[in-house]
Protein backbone atom coordinates (compact mmCIF):
# COMPACT_ATOMS: atom_id res chain seq x y z
CA UNK A 1 0.00 0.00 0.00
CA UNK A 2 1.31 3.43 -0.90
CA UNK A 3 2.08 5.69 2.05
CA UNK A 4 2.45 9.45 2.34
CA UNK A 5 6.17 8.87 2.78
CA UNK A 6 6.22 7.08 -0.58
CA UNK A 7 4.49 10.01 -2.25
CA UNK A 8 6.84 12.47 -0.63
CA UNK A 9 9.88 10.47 -1.71
CA UNK A 10 8.61 10.29 -5.26
CA UNK A 11 8.04 14.01 -5.37
CA UNK A 12 11.54 14.73 -4.07
CA UNK A 13 13.39 12.30 -6.31
CA UNK A 14 11.69 12.77 -9.67
CA UNK A 15 13.14 15.63 -11.66
CA UNK A 16 10.77 18.38 -12.77
CA UNK A 17 10.91 18.37 -16.56
CA UNK A 18 10.03 21.81 -17.81
CA UNK A 19 7.72 22.04 -20.80
CA UNK A 20 7.50 18.47 -22.05
CA UNK A 21 4.81 17.49 -24.51
CA UNK A 22 3.43 13.95 -24.31
CA UNK A 23 2.76 12.04 -27.54
CA UNK A 24 -0.39 9.91 -27.58
CA UNK A 25 0.05 6.24 -28.17
CA UNK A 26 3.76 6.26 -28.98
CA UNK A 27 4.88 6.84 -25.40
CA UNK A 28 7.40 9.43 -26.59
CA UNK A 29 7.95 12.96 -25.35
CA UNK A 30 9.51 15.91 -27.12
CA UNK A 31 11.40 18.82 -25.55
CA UNK A 32 9.60 22.05 -26.28
CA UNK A 33 12.07 23.68 -28.62
CA UNK A 34 10.32 26.29 -30.79
CA UNK A 35 8.44 24.67 -33.66
CA UNK A 36 9.51 26.08 -36.99
CA UNK A 37 6.66 24.73 -39.08
CA UNK A 38 4.30 27.34 -40.49
CA UNK A 39 1.51 24.84 -41.09
CA UNK A 40 -0.67 25.90 -38.19
CA UNK A 41 -4.35 26.56 -38.00
CA UNK A 42 -7.50 26.46 -35.95
CA UNK A 43 -8.22 23.52 -33.64
CA UNK A 44 -9.23 20.51 -35.77
CA UNK A 45 -12.40 18.56 -35.10
CA UNK A 46 -10.54 15.31 -35.70
CA UNK A 47 -6.97 14.19 -35.63
CA UNK A 48 -5.72 16.10 -32.61
CA UNK A 49 -4.27 13.41 -30.40
CA UNK A 50 -2.54 15.43 -27.73
CA UNK A 51 -3.70 15.31 -24.11
CA UNK A 52 -3.67 18.07 -21.58
CA UNK A 53 -0.59 17.30 -19.46
CA UNK A 54 2.38 19.62 -19.61
CA UNK A 55 4.76 17.04 -18.18
CA UNK A 56 6.31 17.33 -14.73
CA UNK A 57 6.25 16.00 -11.22
CA UNK A 58 4.33 18.32 -8.87
CA UNK A 59 5.63 18.45 -5.32
CA UNK A 60 3.34 17.17 -2.62
CA UNK A 61 2.92 18.12 1.01
CA UNK A 62 1.80 16.19 4.06
CA UNK A 63 -1.95 16.08 4.58
CA UNK A 64 -4.78 13.86 5.72
CA UNK A 65 -5.55 11.04 3.31
CA UNK A 66 -8.46 11.95 1.06
CA UNK A 67 -10.82 10.14 -1.32
CA UNK A 68 -10.09 8.83 -4.80
CA UNK A 69 -12.12 10.62 -7.50
CA UNK A 70 -14.40 8.46 -9.64
CA UNK A 71 -16.47 10.86 -11.76
CA UNK A 72 -16.62 14.48 -12.87
CA UNK A 73 -19.58 16.57 -14.01
CA UNK A 74 -19.45 20.04 -15.57
CA UNK A 75 -22.86 21.06 -16.91
CA UNK A 76 -21.60 24.25 -18.58
CA UNK A 77 -19.03 22.26 -20.59
CA UNK A 78 -21.24 19.19 -21.19
CA UNK A 79 -18.88 16.96 -19.25
CA UNK A 80 -20.21 13.85 -17.49
CA UNK A 81 -17.34 11.39 -17.35
CA UNK A 82 -15.60 8.71 -15.37
CA UNK A 83 -12.28 9.53 -13.75
CA UNK A 84 -9.40 7.08 -14.08
CA UNK A 85 -6.18 7.00 -12.07
CA UNK A 86 -2.90 7.46 -13.94
CA UNK A 87 0.68 8.14 -12.91
CA UNK A 88 3.53 10.51 -13.55
CA UNK A 89 6.34 8.37 -14.92
CA UNK A 90 9.89 9.77 -15.03
CA UNK A 91 8.49 13.27 -14.80
CA UNK A 92 5.97 12.80 -17.63
CA UNK A 93 2.23 12.97 -16.99
CA UNK A 94 0.77 9.95 -18.76
CA UNK A 95 -2.02 10.28 -21.32
CA UNK A 96 -5.72 9.79 -20.66
CA UNK A 97 -6.51 6.34 -22.06
CA UNK A 98 -9.43 7.36 -24.24
CA UNK A 99 -11.50 10.26 -25.60
CA UNK A 100 -14.23 10.22 -22.95
CA UNK A 101 -12.33 9.53 -19.73
CA UNK A 102 -10.70 12.11 -17.47
CA UNK A 103 -7.36 11.25 -15.84
CA UNK A 104 -6.47 12.04 -12.24
CA UNK A 105 -2.77 11.97 -11.39
CA UNK A 106 -2.19 9.91 -8.27
CA UNK A 107 0.84 11.99 -7.26
CA UNK A 108 -1.47 14.99 -6.76
CA UNK A 109 -4.05 15.58 -4.04
CA UNK A 110 -7.05 13.36 -3.46
CA UNK A 111 -10.50 14.81 -2.94
CA UNK A 112 -10.91 16.40 0.48
CA UNK A 113 -7.23 17.22 0.90
CA UNK A 114 -6.06 20.81 1.31
CA UNK A 115 -4.05 20.80 -1.88
CA UNK A 116 -4.17 20.71 -5.68
CA UNK A 117 -6.07 17.89 -7.40
CA UNK A 118 -4.85 17.71 -11.01
CA UNK A 119 -6.78 16.11 -13.89
CA UNK A 120 -6.47 16.07 -17.67
CA UNK A 121 -8.60 15.12 -20.65
CA UNK A 122 -8.46 15.15 -24.43
CA UNK A 123 -9.91 18.08 -26.36
CA UNK A 124 -10.37 15.91 -29.46
CA UNK A 125 -9.33 12.46 -30.60
CA UNK A 126 -8.32 10.68 -33.76
CA UNK A 127 -11.30 9.25 -35.69
CA UNK A 128 -13.63 10.53 -32.96
CA UNK A 129 -13.71 14.32 -33.17
CA UNK A 130 -14.54 16.47 -30.13
CA UNK A 131 -13.63 14.66 -26.92
CA UNK A 132 -14.44 14.99 -23.21
CA UNK A 133 -12.86 18.43 -22.64
CA UNK A 134 -13.80 19.94 -26.01
CA UNK A 135 -16.18 22.46 -24.42
CA UNK A 136 -13.92 23.35 -21.51
CA UNK A 137 -13.23 26.59 -23.41
CA UNK A 138 -16.81 27.68 -22.72
CA UNK A 139 -16.27 27.88 -18.95
CA UNK A 140 -16.13 31.20 -17.16
CA UNK A 141 -15.27 32.37 -13.68
CA UNK A 142 -17.87 31.18 -11.18
CA UNK A 143 -19.03 28.13 -13.15
CA UNK A 144 -19.56 24.98 -11.09
CA UNK A 145 -17.67 21.68 -11.29
CA UNK A 146 -18.70 18.58 -9.35
CA UNK A 147 -16.34 15.69 -8.67
CA UNK A 148 -17.64 12.48 -7.08
CA UNK A 149 -15.40 10.40 -4.84
CA UNK A 150 -15.32 6.61 -4.72
CA UNK A 151 -17.29 6.79 -1.48
CA UNK A 152 -20.13 8.66 -3.22
CA UNK A 153 -19.32 12.06 -1.71
CA UNK A 154 -19.73 14.96 -4.16
CA UNK A 155 -17.13 17.73 -3.97
CA UNK A 156 -18.19 21.03 -5.50
CA UNK A 157 -15.75 23.50 -7.04
CA UNK A 158 -16.13 26.93 -8.61
CA UNK A 159 -13.99 28.13 -11.51
CA UNK A 160 -11.47 30.71 -10.29
CA UNK A 161 -9.46 31.36 -13.45
CA UNK A 162 -8.80 30.05 -16.95
CA UNK A 163 -5.57 30.56 -18.84
CA UNK A 164 -3.89 29.29 -21.99
CA UNK A 165 -0.13 28.71 -21.90
CA UNK A 166 2.18 28.40 -24.89
CA UNK A 167 4.04 25.08 -24.50
CA UNK A 168 7.22 26.53 -25.99
CA UNK A 169 7.23 29.40 -23.53
CA UNK A 170 6.28 27.62 -20.30
CA UNK A 171 8.50 28.60 -17.38
CA UNK A 172 9.24 26.73 -14.18
CA UNK A 173 7.18 29.29 -12.27
CA UNK A 174 4.18 28.77 -14.55
CA UNK A 175 4.41 25.01 -14.24
CA UNK A 176 4.43 25.27 -10.45
CA UNK A 177 1.42 27.59 -10.66
CA UNK A 178 -0.43 24.97 -12.69
CA UNK A 179 0.29 21.73 -10.84
CA UNK A 180 2.14 22.75 -7.72
CA UNK A 181 0.67 22.65 -4.21
CA UNK A 182 -2.06 25.05 -3.12
CA UNK A 183 -2.92 26.41 0.31
CA UNK A 184 -6.58 25.40 0.00
CA UNK A 185 -8.49 22.59 -1.76
CA UNK A 186 -8.23 23.23 -5.50
CA UNK A 187 -9.01 21.43 -8.75
CA UNK A 188 -6.87 21.92 -11.86
CA UNK A 189 -8.08 20.72 -15.27
CA UNK A 190 -5.68 20.59 -18.23
CA UNK A 191 -6.38 20.11 -21.93
CA UNK A 192 -5.02 21.27 -25.27
CA UNK A 193 -5.68 24.65 -26.78
CA UNK A 194 -4.43 27.22 -29.25
CA UNK A 195 -3.27 26.44 -32.76
CA UNK A 196 -2.59 22.95 -34.07
CA UNK A 197 0.62 22.19 -35.95
CA UNK A 198 -0.34 19.74 -38.69
CA UNK A 199 3.30 19.03 -39.54
CA UNK A 200 4.08 17.68 -36.08
CA UNK A 201 0.61 16.65 -34.92
CA UNK A 202 0.97 18.83 -31.85
CA UNK A 203 -1.12 21.50 -30.20
CA UNK A 204 1.01 24.52 -29.42
CA UNK A 205 -0.71 25.48 -26.16
CA UNK A 206 -2.35 24.06 -23.04
CA UNK A 207 -5.56 25.40 -21.54
CA UNK A 208 -5.74 25.29 -17.75
CA UNK A 209 -8.83 25.69 -15.58
CA UNK A 210 -8.30 26.33 -11.88
CA UNK A 211 -11.26 25.92 -9.52
CA UNK A 212 -11.59 26.32 -5.76
CA UNK A 213 -13.63 24.04 -3.55
CA UNK A 214 -16.87 25.51 -2.30
CA UNK A 215 -18.62 22.48 -0.81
Amino acid sequence: METMADRGTMARTLVVLVALVVAMGSGRAWATAPITSTQVGEMPTTGGMRPGPVGLTPPTTAFTRGVLPSAIRIDKAEVDAEVETVEIVDGVMQNPTGPWVVSWYKETARLGEDDNTVMAGHVDYWDVGPAVFYNLKDLAQGDEIQVTGEDGTVYTYQVEWIQTYSVAELTTEQIQEIVGPTDAPALTLITCGGEFDYATGEYLSRMVVRAERTG
